[in-house]
């Protein structure tokens, strides 16, 4: 049965009104949050397009006894990429490096590229690069190989750069090793255990140790060896920055065997390094 309102008695009138009322108000406060609800996400998707897109060149060896190394990594490379919405540009030689073409890169990653039989244009643009804080640099196990390769000569600007060094030997035959994590405080170190174990690599010694001229992140236990090896340099970093360059850059050596990129302390690493790289100072 529906009652009409005229013939409601003065108290269920009142009842009526009182519902009536709260229904206009419930209904206008939630057309409020809804208003507010559609502006807040409004501002965050025109956010998006104003953030700015990271361009990474990556310059990697696309042959010899690291390109297997490079076969996994490319991979591995694009898909952070897609993930962290940056931009790839790969090359595989120096030939079209120059000042300008350099210029539209957030950060080079020298992916197991040797820092020699480049040309003398790329030379300069690089150094330009990194010394007048254009952008950050990555650099990977093979462009630790500093010296007389190949008929070119080292290059003496890249030696000094790297803390001063020179390639002396390597563990040809390969060893497990322990790496020390020096400064857990550091961006690219963070997340990290205080050691981590290296499977397989071809640790490398220099004439020296960088350590003197340059920020050592980690380093490499050589009592770990397994299997030991008479290879050794006494100290002995791995992982290391240059602060007396203007822009922000990391060597990183472990960088040879291909299942580094099944190894979650390696691939971290790797994030962290670039992520650390990407970010304004």
């Amino acid at each position: 049965m529906i009652l009409s309102i005229t013939k409601m008695c003065p108290a269920q009138r009142n009842r009526f009104y009182f519902r009536k009322s709260n229904f206009h108000f419930i209904t206008a406060h939630l057309q409020v949050v809804f208003l507010f609800c559609l502006i807040s996400v409004d501002s965050n998707c025109q956010a998006k397009p104003n953030q700015e897109r990271k361009n990474v060149l990556v310059l990697y060896e696309n042959k010899g006894h690291h390109k297997a190394f490079t076969d996994r990594a490319v991979p591995w490379l694009r898909q952070l990429a897609a993930d962290s919405s940056y931009e790839l540009t790969l090359l595989t030689n120096t030939k079209g490096i120059n000042t300008n073409f350099l210029q539209q890169f957030n950060l080079i990653l020298q992916l197991d590229y040797v820092p020699y039989g480049w040309t003398d244009t790329a030379k300069k643009a690089l150094k330009s690069y990194l010394e007048e804080g254009r952008g950050s640099w990555i650099g990977l196990h093979h462009a630790g190989l500093l010296g007389a390769f190949d008929g070119f000569p080292m290059w003496e600007w890249f030696s000094f750069f790297m803390g001063d060094i020179q390639y002396k030997n390597y563990i040809a035959d390969f060893a497990s090793g322990t790496v020390i994590n020096e400064d857990n405080t550091h961006q690219v170190m963070k997340g990290l255990p205080d050691t981590f174990r290296i499977a397989k690599e071809e640790w490398y010694i220099w004439n020296r140790s960088p350590r003197p001229r340059v920020h050592v992140l980690a380093s490499v236990d050589e009592k770990t060896y397994s299997p030991d090896s008479k290879i050794k340099m006494g100290d002995h970093p791995v992982i290391w920055t240059n602060a007396d360059v203007k822009t922000k850059n990391i060597y990183i050596f472990m960088g040879h065997d291909p299942a580094l990129l099944d190894d979650r302390n390696y691939t971290h690493l790797l994030q962290n390094a670039i992520a650390w790289s990407l970010l304004k100072n």
